[in-house]
């Protein structure tokens, strides 16, 4: 909502910024998943890459 007016809404993640972003604070909680998606628009600029981007997982093994 915030981004897409901006650039017109071509975005060269999948997923989008905002997806991103809302995946990973609902995977990881406000303050690590804020963090990775700060560092996602980061990665957005003009020299950036894109592609395929998914949120990382959890580190601990299933079950603990």
């Amino acid at each position: 909502m915030t981004f897409s007016p901006l650039v017109g809404g071509h975005c060269r993640h999948i997923p989008t910024c905002s997806e991103y972003a809302y995946e990973a604070v609902a995977r990881h909680g406000l303050w690590r998943g804020g963090w990775l998606a700060a560092r996602r628009v980061g990665r957005c600029g003009p020299f950036g890459s894109g592609g395929l981007d998914p949120v990382p997982g959890d580190d601990k093994p299933a079950g603990r």
